[in-house]
């Protein structure tokens, strides 16, 4: 999981809230363009990876998620932020399979047992063996927060176990023959963002790989 630092919402979706008469309006009355541009300023502040998973996101292949649902948080249905973007589309009735991170949560949230990516510290949560899983931390403060993270998110499925692994695998050719600080500096590059304003997929686990593991 990748810490995401909020940034100002949208102008046009701030004048489009200001403008509401009803102020119980549904989600699904949001223009569609204030939603597109809200999608876009989402995935730009994310560094287009899924705020649960990591995973490399596209704008069709997205969706604005509610941190906290909007179906239980309803005054919190246009807080920006409680908004993020999770992989897997806007297909709510009927997500893809398999169905993990935004639409596994679904409506579950237990503030004290959803890690959030919105700390700081988020990252620190969990560990990632070259195996391409996703594990608990062994931090007795976190271990348990982290558990019930992966299990109701479903991000210890194989797929996403595959697609760890594949990333981790890629990055390791890039260490041949580099001296293990060297590997160190190559582990922080992974947390920074791109010349295109884009992180790595699964660049929380890659930098954790290259600082245990080295």
């Amino acid at each position: 999981m990748k810490y995401i630092q909020k940034c100002k919402e949208p102008s046009s979706f701030t004048e489009w809230k200001n403008r509401r008469t009803n102020k119980t309006t549904l989600w699904t009355k949001i223009k569609q363009a204030v939603k597109s541009n809200l999608h876009e300023t989402l995935l730009h502040e994310q560094g287009y990876i899924c705020c649960y998973c990591g995973a490399s996101l596209k704008g069709n292949e997205s969706h604005i998620e509610h941190f906290k649902p909007k179906s239980l948080y309803t005054t919190l249905t246009f807080e920006y932020m409680n908004l993020m973007i999770s992989c897997q589309g806007e297909d709510e009735e009927k997500p893809r399979v398999p169905v993990h991170c935004g639409h596994k949560k679904n409506n579950w949230y237990e503030e004290d047992l959803l890690v959030s990516p919105l700390i700081s510290n988020c990252a620190d949560f969990f560990k990632y063996p070259a195996s391409g899983e996703i594990l608990p931390t062994d931090d007795l403060d976190k271990n348990l927060a982290a558990k019930e993270t992966i299990e109701k998110l479903a991000l210890n499925i194989s797929k996403l176990q595959d697609m760890r692994r594949l990333a981790i695998d890629a990055a390791l050719l890039a260490t041949d023959g580099l001296t293990e600080a060297e590997i160190q500096l190559l582990a922080q590059g992974y947390e920074q963002l791109d010349a295109n304003g884009q992180y790595t997929p699964f660049c929380a686990a890659i930098s954790y790989f290259f600082k245990n593991y080295f």
